[in-house]
């Protein structure tokens, strides 16, 4: 159920104001607003994926508008990682102003510096790292080592007069890491006895029992994967899971493959990776695709994208065999990711496709190729009890996730009181150790759909619905402007509507009937014949073809 929206009061001196603006209720577009004496500080900007129900969409963004007036007023955004759902939203931040400073881990800057340069923006970056103290504005920052499914990842301990929050960004306790860069839980419990008045924590994982599996025990995996191949091996991942891919290219080196990397968001991150030394490639394993194919089938292994099952990722190309490399008996596919929650039939349409053309898929479901970068139940429970914090706010998830992580909480003894299941734009207020929600504000989809940003509404959507379901029709009818009488038509076309336009005949009568009666009444409006017009066919439609397809009517004087 909705909260109801109402405007905050003024912020009140020597008091903190935190707003997420996206990531709870859903998987994506987190971000979340800090206000203090008038100043702004920005965690995270991401970008959330469209679903079946959203066609034609690129990307979703957080909703700007309640800072749009106020961009002066931020010192800056914190990006805690290089995901795409914490860093995809920053170029469109930065056209509304350019020289908004960002801060984050070296490779997490490198990722959004190369993202900003398709966009011709030059970010004002500062490169912070674990154990770093920045003060940016009127807020104290310290930055903490996370572990999570990319390197660098850090969360954020942000001290103001009216108290200390500590968002922990996406993070696991990951106890064998591939790069030996732990969570620092000691740094956990040094902010804890300090006090954390507020804790932002990541929820994915909050209702699945127990630790996450380590990273490490995906390895020997994707070894023994690979080295039953008899031909080509394909393997599906995020384009910016660094760990998965070190993995892929350790195997194929110890079974003398080579490897090419597919799709342009995989060539440019793995480069930036391996130029900052978080990807070690073993020499002279890399091969560029298109010599790929002169190598045997039993010597590659192709890296790609599109393990969500995006129509125009690769693996989704391959499946359709509209990819130069078309999938066939004998290979093997890998799909070495999650399944993002509204992602599933789209993937398991593209196991399907690949599975049709002979390929051997392996994917979480029967085999272990994908572990969480998001801390389980258990895990939770530790931080809780590490950090003793006077108020929780989950975040990073849909509903049902902040609610197990707000139960996770309240179980270690946080009273309910002071777990606050918030939702996009609710405003919450901190001050002498209190949280207090005190607004909500009405938080919209912000749609990128091709190069126009925000101009697609939830009623266009709608309207795409409508026709990829039901259908179109066009009638149009010339009547003459003094009698109102009909000259022409009715004029009936119908598109993605099983009968043939003929079946139109036995309405026809019934539209002209409509008309000469409204003539009659003295309509003479167009618009309003137009609307007799939709109403006599759309109920017409409906009683006889058990549709209701989009009605565009068009009624022109003669």
């Amino acid at each position: 159920m909705p909260n109801t929206v109402y405007d905050p009061p003024a912020l009140a001196p020597g008091t903190l104001r935190v707003t997420p603006l996206g990531g709870l209720g859903e998987i994506g577009r987190n971000m979340t607003v800090f206000e203090y004496e008038g100043k702004l500080l920005i965690v995270d900007c991401g970008v959330l994926f469209p679903e079946e129900h959203q066609p034609g969409v690129d990307l979703i963004l957080p909703d700007f508008e309640p800072i749009k007036h106020r961009l002066d007023d931020i010192v800056g955004v914190v990006l805690t990682h290089g995901h795409e759902d914490h860093i995809g939203a920053v170029p469109y931040l930065l056209r509304l102003k350019r020289d908004i400073p960002l801060l984050g881990s070296g490779l997490t800057l490198a990722l959004i510096e190369a993202k900003l340069k398709e966009h011709r923006i030059k970010p004002y970056t500062l490169t912070v790292a674990e154990g770093q103290r920045e003060k940016v504005g009127p807020f104290d920052l310290e930055f903490v080592a996370v572990n999570h499914s990319i390197p660098d990842a850090l969360a954020v301990a942000i001290r103001t007069p009216a108290g200390m929050v500590l968002a922990t960004g996406d993070f696991k306790m990951d106890q064998l890491p591939l790069d030996g860069r732990l969570t620092d839980l000691r740094a956990f419990a040094r902010l804890g006895e300090e006090g954390i008045d507020l804790f932002l924590v990541d929820s994915t994982n909050a209702e699945v029992p127990g630790f996450t599996p380590t990273e490490r025990s995906i390895g020997p995996v994707l070894d023994q994967v690979i080295a039953k191949a008899p031909r080509r091996v394909i393997v599906a991942s995020f384009s910016s899971h660094v760990h998965r891919v070190q993995q892929v290219l350790d195997a194929a080196a110890a079974h003398g493959r080579r490897v090419a990397l597919l799709g342009r968001s995989m060539v440019r991150n793995m480069g930036i990776a391996s130029d900052l030394g978080y990807l070690h490639v073993p020499e002279g394993i890399l091969i560029d695709y298109k010599k790929a194919r002169d190598l045997p089938d039993d010597k590659i292994v192709y890296m790609s994208t599109g393990s969500q099952g995006e129509p125009m990722a690769v693996l989704s190309r391959m499946a359709n065999l509209d990819h130069e490399i078309e999938p066939g008996p004998g290979d093997t596919v890998i799909l070495a990711s999650s399944l993002i929650p509204g992602n599933e039939t789209a993937i398991y349409r593209v196991i399907d496709g690949l599975t049709k053309h002979g390929a051997n898929v392996v994917h979480k479901g029967n085999a272990k190729v994908h572990v969480s970068g998001h801390a389980a139940a258990g895990e939770l429970l530790y931080c809780y009890n590490i950090l003793k914090p006077r108020n929780v706010m989950p975040v990073h998830g849909e509903y049902r996730h902040l609610t197990a992580n707000a139960k996770l909480a309240q179980e270690t003894g946080i009273p309910p009181e002071r777990t606050i299941i918030a939702e996009n734009g609710t405003v919450v207020d901190l001050r002498d150790g209190d949280a207090t929600v005190v607004g909500q504000l009405d938080i919209g989809f912000v749609y990128v759909d091709g190069s126009t940003v925000g101009a697609i509404t939830d009623a266009d959507l709608k309207d795409r619905r409508i026709l990829a379901e039901e259908g179109f029709i066009s009638v149009i009818v010339v009547v003459d402007a003094a009698t109102g009488r009909v000259i022409s038509g009715p004029e009936i076309h119908a598109r993605g509507v099983a009968e043939d336009d003929s079946v139109f005949d036995a309405v026809k009568p019934k539209i002209a009937a409509a008309l000469e009666e409204a003539a009659k009444s003295g309509v003479r409006d167009t618009h309003a014949l137009s609307q007799i017009v939709r109403r006599t066919i759309g109920r017409w439609v409906n009683q006889s073809l058990r549709r209701r397809p989009m009605i565009v009517p068009l009624v022109i004087e003669g």
